[in-house]
């Protein structure tokens, strides 16, 4: 299985970035202090593991974007796109990479079983609250492919511990719950039309896993607060098509939105989710 979790070419590889002069100890952000002992280039530990944080500069994080890197991806990696730095400087937030263990995540009906990710997102939580005072209140929840998965699991069983959530190409695998614990929450989705590493109809892995219809893991969700099951048709050729439904009681929303690539992720995608959830939150600009 093949599941990229560098950007799309748009934003900037770390060579790319060198060769620029754009290099991110440049960037005003990483000049942001820490908590003694980690930060962006040194990790923190916490129960079950470990994650990396770039706080704003000059003033402390009006919240914090939680980034799920894709198979095979890395903290370490995260913390050297610019693109990840420059959206947390724009929005006065902390940019926070957790690691995967064995560089993926063991959500229900993945690959690989290697910890209780649910434990490890509820000590991740506490420990960005204790360490750093940030509040999963003001906090976004994000991931690409297999972190996107991630992300929807945690919105299914421990939805309360964030904000929201922004998924990019990655939702429930098979066997999609029968019901979420959480109540509806603030979750956008973006994916591809033609993304054949993760399909929007799904596709199965080997002879044992498979990743569910995205339009079937939304059904989950409708069903539950009572919502139409419906799902966007198609994509215009350049930017995104979404499609919003609101509960009908509480805060909780579901958007989902495609574009006409591939198995890609964006930043400004990020920040059009955090966006909608800022201002349904009532956050503060």
């Amino acid at each position: 299985m093949s599941c990229p979790t560098s950007f799309a070419p748009a934003l900037p590889s770390l060579a790319a970035a060198m060769l620029a002069g754009l290099w991110l100890a440049s960037s005003p952000a990483l000049a942001a202090g820490s908590a003694p002992g980690c930060g962006s280039d040194t990790p923190c530990a916490i129960e079950g593991g470990e994650y990396r944080i770039l706080l704003p500069q000059g003033a402390p994080p009006k919240g914090a974007i939680v980034f799920l890197h894709g198979w095979r991806g890395s903290a370490e990696a995260e913390m050297r796109n610019g693109a990840w730095a420059r959206l947390a400087e724009r929005l006065g937030v902390a940019f926070v990479a957790p690691q995967g263990e064995g560089g993926t995540w063991s959500y229900p009906g993945a690959p690989r079983q290697l910890r209780d990710e649910f434990a490890f997102f509820r000590a991740l939580a506490a420990d960005l609250k204790t360490r750093f005072g940030i509040a999963g209140e003001k906090t976004v929840l994000t991931g690409f492919s297999m972190g996107g998965s991630m992300a929807w699991n945690v919105a299914c069983r421990e939805g309360e511990l964030f904000a929201g959530y922004v998924a990019v190409a990655g939702a429930f695998w098979d066997p999609v719950p029968q019901a979420c614990p959480s109540p509806l929450p603030m979750l956008v989705h973006v994916h591809g039309t033609a993304d054949r590493t993760v399909p929007l109809e799904g596709r199965a892995i080997g002879e044992h896993w498979r990743q569910s219809d995205v339009a079937k893991s939304l059904a989950l969700w409708q069903r539950q607060a009572g919502l139409a099951a419906k799902f966007p048709q198609g994509a215009p050729a350049q930017g995104l098509s979404c499609q919003l439904q609101e509960a009908r009681d509480g805060p909780g929303l579901l958007e989902v939105c495609l574009h006409a690539g591939g198995h890609s992720i964006r930043a400004e995608w990020v920040e059009q989710g955090w966006q909608l959830i800022a201002q349904r939150r009532g956050w503060p600009g």
